[in-house]
């Protein structure tokens, strides 16, 4: 049922001139997917209200709400196609009167952890791109054929907005700023074990995929009403500079259930580290900053260590945002284990000191989409120095590609061994006393790779090349001698 509603939506959109790439297509599709899926959850709201024998408050008023504007129906249940807005009228409704009405939610709901809030939050960044009225008239009944009151369409639906997420990050200017692969994100998650009470929080949150990966891994950890208002409203934390990220990140989140996600749109590396207090602090990190991004010196200001380079500011927010004993996952570029710049060690022996970097998985290359550098994911834990860190090369015995990507499965071994830090072809330890101390260098070196043949010397070359070059002018006398 989803599947070819968001083919038919993708149709329309093409032939739409207000939007020309699939960032245009995954934005535009969200706003109208999110209304409809919020009037179905006032829906729902009304009907337990009612049954409760309760008064409810809609969020909307009733000119504003999906059932009046978009979808307005006759006494018998039918598309009420006079009261329908089309063409321009329907336009000018969504610019001046819809999208006003919905972003003033940011003043005048209760709080920032509240649906309202949120809703004014998205309103107030997204424009409508849509400059033809019939063409959103055909998405707009599209959607409305949509059903979201049963937990197989959320999955379904949360599962082809992933899709369309990573269709958007691959076709974006910056594709790993947008997706992580999932079987990653799953398998750092695994590693962590969260459970039900600790917060998770995600400094650049992109399109909140640890987050919601996250949420489906504690779900079935509630038992009680306690604990799925713990999981709702106490437990997962984001923050995402750019707009567009920060937006699709709430809807992915409000999509995949949690109603009123505590997302903030901000630069994170504008928090000075120094100021960070038990409070701000977090049981789990989780994240994926971006590749090769680069910092004013202003922000730089706000890190005892300072570099241009955002890898080593958001290394530093990461390791003071824990909690004692809090752990952490973070997909970093390779590079941050062997630059020898003096901010690359400083950072490095404060994370040895400060946190157990107890693992280091290598990814391949092509793991992200787009990103021409090679990754690798830290696991560390605050309270106490390393000792020992093992590592684990992953080598999924394929090239990786758009077309074949990074499963569950590649990572299965990964999990398995490390939860014992067993060693083997793929997989070995390195003991922080046998490090460099005036570099601590990290790099992926694995003992355990047969050896490279020796390389010959450039004299062996040169005599070979010689040697062959004789042996093929005797041949072709031998060749003349026979004419």
């Amino acid at each position: 049922m989803f599947e070819n509603a968001f083919n038919s939506i993708d149709k329309a959109l093409r032939a739409e001139e207000g939007t020309a790439s699939e960032l245009d297509y995954v934005e535009q599709t969200s706003w109208v997917l999110f209304l409809k899926y919020l009037d179905d959850l006032e829906t729902d709201r009304e009907d337990r209200a009612a049954l409760e024998g309760r008064d409810y408050t809609p969020i909307f008023d009733n000119e504003h709400r999906w059932s009046t504007w978009a979808a307005p129906k006759t006494a018998d249940g039918k598309f009420d196609h006079n009261a329908a807005l089309t063409g321009t009228d329907l336009i000018e409704f969504v610019n001046t009167d819809l999208f006003p009405y919905l972003s003033g939610f940011r003043e005048s709901a209760t709080g920032p952890d509240t649906i309202e809030y949120k809703v004014g939050e998205v309103f107030t960044e997204i424009v409508n791109k849509f400059r033809s009225g019939y063409i959103l008239r055909d998405v707009l009944d599209i959607v409305d054929g949509l059903e979201f009151n049963t937990q197989a369409s959320k999955h379904e639906l949360s599962d082809l907005y992933e899709a369309r997420i990573k269709r958007m990050g691959n076709a974006g200017r910056n594709g790993g700023e947008y997706y992580t692969p999932r079987s990653l994100i799953r398998a750092m998650i695994q590693v962590l074990e969260p459970q039900i009470g600790e917060t998770i929080y995600d400094g650049a949150v992109g399109s909140a995929g640890f987050l919601c990966e996250a949420f489906e891994f504690l779900r079935p950890m509630t038992d009680s009403a306690e604990d799925w208002d713990i999981l709702q409203r106490r437990t997962f934390y984001g923050q995402e500079k750019k707009s567009l990220a920060y937006i699709i990140g709430i809807m992915n989140m409000v999509l995949h259930g949690i109603e009123a996600p505590n997302i903030i749109h901000t630069n994170t590396l504008n928090e000075n580290v120094m100021d960070i207090q038990e409070k701000d602090r977090f049981d789990i990190i989780l994240a994926n900053p971006p590749f090769g991004g680069s910092e004013r010196k202003e922000v730089q200001q706000n890190f005892p260590i300072k570099s241009g380079e955002t890898a080593y500011l958001f290394l530093q927010h990461f390791i003071r945002k824990l909690k004692t004993g809090g752990r952490a996952a973070v997909v970093i570029k390779n590079t941050v284990l062997s630059n020898a710049d003096n901010a690359s060690v400083a950072v490095r022996k404060e994370l040895l000191e400060v946190c157990n970097l107890h693992t280091i998985l290598d990814c391949p290359q092509k793991t992200f989409q787009g990103a021409g550098v090679k990754t690798v994911v830290l696991f560390f834990e605050k309270g106490k120095p390393t000792q020992d860190i093992w590592y684990y090369q992953l080598d999924p015995g394929r090239a990786l590609g758009k077309t074949n990507p990074l499963n569950d499965e590649d990572l299965r071994e990964f999990i398995d061994l490390q939860a014992n830090f067993t060693t083997g072809e793929k997989s070995w330890t390195v003991a922080t006393s046998d490090l460099d101390l005036a570099t601590f260098d990290l790099s992926v070196k694995n003992p355990n790779a047969p050896e490279n043949a020796p390389l010959r010397s450039p004299e062996e070359i040169i005599d070979e090349m010689l040697a062959r070059d004789a042996e093929t002018a005797r041949i072709l006398e031998d060749i003349r001698g026979m004419l």
